[in-house]
């Protein structure tokens, strides 16, 4: 079936894990006025295509369409939003957040129509919404009904009449291992759901794997071996079905998150052949050079339509799902008891964005205690700036298991940078810091040993190569001795986010 609008291949976030100071404004840290400015460049500067707009976790402006329209009419004129450039709601999901915040991003969505409507632009502007936390198909159409309903309220001082949203479009965002590996089932229910519900089917979806979330709850490999099976399994329901399936991930500059950067596009969509649109977070836009950035989103655009998602095999999906087990236990293992460090050097993190309060996905992880976590940004940038990138916690426990089991060959086969994932993370180790924290943490010689596996199966060393990153092990040993000594951090915390480009 065709579908009537353009899929965008690039799509910018607010997740804060820039280390610089971005391009366009005067300082690191962006505030929620600030956003629409930033919105603007990520579209005109930049060539971006689609705007993330998050209402979940963090303050936002609801003027925005306000703004982007008396300040750049020409430019929206030109690029409409929701034909040419696109600003899709990341909703506050109401399993975390108050209702309200809920029904205020829906009169901002009817609202948005009825002032493009008005001032002669496309409408409706806004008509996709991100669902966080997505883990049934009954939370979507939930959405998408009581969107109907406050749509159809009637008075003379609404206008809502006026809006031509028929029907909200949801975009299901996955953030758990389990849940992202079973997705194809929700998606199946949700379109039987949708037709009972609407008298019909979709014309697409836009199933969203999120990279950062499953990562810190269980570690790296399990993570990307969700992200493989998914995007398998929605190749198969979309020709089952006959819909067309455009997948989104939310990738990062990190390997722990995604480790998509500007100078290696061509590998991240080799890595994960099948995706439509990738998330460009901050550190992505802001801590390369300019033009760098703008030539990695037009290879994106250029390459991710071409992108088809590679079929595992039913027994390889069998084989990758039972080592999910060994990376995650060992991995959850050392996290839990170096918590207090985690917290610790992230609460000296610099500030990047106005968040509110945030229920992390850790607290609630089936048979994880009630271990609190910050942020996955918070997390990774800690993680690094300790020099014990989290890309190693769990995974010398499970490459020993399957090389045991002589599986090793079928994770390599749908993991395909795995190697490259390894020597790019070890790079930021600083084994010094590691001794050191051991006798703090002693769950930390479990890594140790780790470390020792991942040389073995790469036939390297884990160590800084270029000078950035021997700079960035000298700055990490600063940070560790400072920890020590309960002096602040903050400052050597940016200077060695600077040196790798990204904060966490």
């Amino acid at each position: 079936m065709a579908i009537k609008r353009k899929i965008p291949a690039t799509m910018a976030s607010q997740h804060p894990d820039h280390a610089s100071v971005p391009y366009w404004h005067t300082e690191a840290f962006i505030t929620v006025q600030h956003e629409h400015e930033e919105t603007y460049s990520a579209f005109s500067d930049l060539g971006i295509d689609e705007y993330k707009w998050d209402w979940e976790g963090k303050l936002v402006d609801e003027s925005v369409m306000e703004r982007m329209l008396s300040n750049y009419y020409t430019y929206f004129k030109e690029q409409p939003i929701g034909k040419e450039k696109f600003l899709t709601f990341r909703l506050p999901n109401p399993k975390a957040e108050t209702e309200f915040r809920l029904a205020r991003a829906f009169i901002n969505l009817l609202s948005s129509a009825a002032l493009t409507k008005q001032v002669g632009m496309h409408t409706p502007p806004l008509f996709e919404v991100i669902i966080p936390m997505t883990e049934s198909a009954e939370e979507m159409i939930a959405i998408q009904e009581a969107f109907k309903e406050i749509s159809e309220l009637k008075h003379t001082l609404y206008r809502f009449d006026e809006s031509s949203i028929k029907e909200l479009e949801v975009i299901p965002l996955f953030e758990q291992v389990d849940t992202i590996i079973n997705s194809d089932k929700i998606l199946e229910k949700y379109l039987q759901m949708y037709k009972e519900r609407f008298g019909k089917k979709p014309t697409y979806l836009r199933p969203y794997t999120a990279r950062s979330d499953p990562a810190l709850n269980s570690g790296i490999i399990p993570t990307v071996i969700a992200t493989k099976i998914a995007l398998s399994r929605y190749k198969k329901l979309a020709k089952k079905l006959d819909i067309e399936l455009y997948p989104i991930i939310g990738t990062a500059m990190l390997p722990f998150r995604g480790g998509l950067r500007p100078d290696a596009v061509a590998q991240f969509v080799d890595e994960y052949s099948g995706i439509s649109t990738a998330v460009i977070q901050s550190g992505f836009r802001y801590d390369f050079d300019r033009e760098v950035v703008k030539k990695g989103i037009k290879e994106l655009q250029a390459l991710l339509p071409k992108s088809t998602a590679r079929l595992v095999s039913p027994s390889d999906e069998k084989v990758l799902i039972d080592m999910i087990p060994t990376f995650e236990s060992a991995y959850r293992a050392t996290i839990e008891e170096i918590a207090p460090l985690i917290n610790t050097v992230s609460g000296a993190l610099p500030k990047r964005r106005e968040r509110v309060q945030h229920i992390g996905l850790f607290g609630y992880s089936r048979g994880m205690g009630k271990v609190t976590l910050p942020r996955a940004i918070g997390f990774t940038a800690a993680l690094y700036s300790v020099g014990i990138p989290p890309e190693l916690f769990g995974t010398g426990a499970g490459i020993q298991a399957a090389q045991v089991a002589g599986t090793i060959d079928i994770l390599e086969k749908h993991y395909k940078y795995l190697r490259q994932d390894l020597l790019r993370s070890g790079r930021y180790l600083n084994k010094e810091n590691l001794d050191k924290l051991i006798k703090k943490y002693p769950s930390l010689k479990n890594v140790k040993k780790e470390i020792k596996i991942i040389e073995a199966y790469l036939g390297e060393k884990l160590e800084p190569a270029s000078l950035e990153e021997k700079e960035h092990h000298i700055l990490t040993s600063k940070i560790a001795a400072a920890l020590e000594k309960k002096e602040k951090l903050t400052e050597l915390i940016t200077r060695a986010a600077l040196l790798r480009k990204s904060l966490g």
